[in-house]
């Protein structure tokens, strides 16, 4: 096997693991009532539509 020339400094190793952190974007869908974009599987918050109906009395 490979051997290390050198040490490798605590930075370096979190580094590496660090780029395994980052989030990515949110979902996305469209709505099909009022055609805004909103987080699949939930409510749409513009127009309160989800699953065909409406689920929520929006002002």
């Amino acid at each position: 096997m490979a051997v290390p020339k050198k040490k490798s400094s605590k930075a370096k190793g979190r580094s590496r693991q660090a780029a395994n952190w980052r989030l990515g974007l949110p979902a996305r869908s469209i709505c099909p009532q009022c055609q805004t974009v909103k987080v699949p599987h939930v409510v749409c918050p513009n127009c309160g539509w989800y699953k065909g109906r409406t689920a929520v009395e929006v002002d």
